[in-house]
């Protein structure tokens, strides 16, 4: 999947979407997800244009990883999810069904999330 400038997260950080902010720095932003699946629902992504874990990994900066790293954490501590716990979850590719061409990694929380995916009917 290549990256496309005109992805929702692009528009985004170019202020031509508003969003519902949770936090941001100087790589990174956090928003409320528009359609949340979750009580709390909220999206961290890099300002950086990768598509994937994988692209961010081999092309982001050290200041941009730890600053995503980072921003996740600090989200969920000021979601107050940290005691109660949460799950983070990025789509990568086709087959994880990713739908926007912008790493970005959800933050869920709120209830009870059950198991991490269902068992495959080998």
């Amino acid at each position: 999947m290549a990256y496309d400038n005109d992805n929702i997260f692009a528009k985004i950080l170019r202020g031509e979407i508003p969003c519902n902010k949770v936090f941001e720095d100087e790589h990174s932003l956090a928003l409320h997800d528009i359609t949340p699946q979750t009580p709390v629902h909220v999206l961290v992504i890099p300002k950086g244009a990768y598509v994937s874990m994988d692209d961010f990994t081999a092309k982001a900066s050290d200041a941009e990883l730890a600053s995503f790293s980072r921003a996740i954490g600090q989200v969920a501590r000021e979601l107050g999810v940290v005691e109660s716990g949460y799950r983070i979850l990025a789509n990568n590719g086709e087959d994880a069904l990713q739908e926007v061409p912008h790493l970005h990694m959800h933050i869920f929380a709120g209830k009870n999330l059950g198991r991490m995916i269902k068992p495959s009917d080998k």
